[in-house]
């Protein structure tokens, strides 16, 4: 006998059971059936809540844009801080290790999750740089600094920097990591304006 559950209970267990799956079998390899399988519903059920399995990997990856954007909105309300403290703890909301853990991340890592994993990075980007956009237009009215093309410089830097730090795609050792977080430090203060190393001591704190 199949036990009834209420709608958003049920599509959360379909979604925790397919991210186990993608995790362990990695994506390709899972299918609907699994799921159907692990869960222990009828097709007619699954395809109740998503119209595929690519479906229920979009939502997964909502899942985990949505907890970052909630982290970095709770950053752009805070009235206790300066404008660079507001843009650097905005970039560390950003980071996918926190909100993915070690195991998912190593799968969305293998080539056969790479749709997932650049879905993921598209999520983040998008929702992310329209939140930094509102802290560079309040820096500049601060006159922190000043920034041509907002929302163009802050895909570009997220876009950049969530791809060279990423150990999936670029397998640097410590030393050249740190390097590559650095240029990217110094490419933020050209895109603001602002001195050389204005950033870089606040930055390295955190990273």
């Amino acid at each position: 006998m199949r036990v009834i559950k209420a709608h958003d209970e049920r599509k959360n267990e379909i979604l925790n059971t397919a991210e186990r799956l993608f995790r362990t079998k990695g994506y390709e390899k899972s299918t609907v059936n699994d799921i159907l399988k692990e869960v222990d519903i009828a097709k007619g059920t699954f395809y109740h809540y998503f119209k595929s399995k690519e479906e229920v990997m979009d939502a997964i990856v909502l899942r985990y844009k949505d907890s970052i954007v909630s982290r970095a909105e709770k950053t752009l309300i805070r009235d206790d801080i300066s404008p660079e403290e507001k843009l650097m703890h905005t970039f560390m909301a950003m980071r996918i290790n926190d909100e993915v853990d070690g195991e998912m991340l190593n799968e969305l890592h293998k080539a056969e999750n790479a749709l997932l994993h650049q879905k993921t990075l598209n999520q983040i980007v998008t929702a992310i740089a329209p939140i930094l956009v509102k802290v560079i237009e309040e820096g500049t009215q601060k006159k922190a600094w000043r920034c041509k093309y907002p929302l163009q410089y802050m895909q570009i830097f997220l876009s950049a920097s969530l791809t060279l730090t990423d150990e999936g795609i670029f397998a640097l050792d410590a030393d050249s990591q740190m390097k590559v977080i650095a240029a990217l430090i110094s490419v933020l203060e050209k895109m603001l304006d602002v001195p050389e190393d204005s950033f870089i001591q606040l930055f390295m704190q955190h990273w």
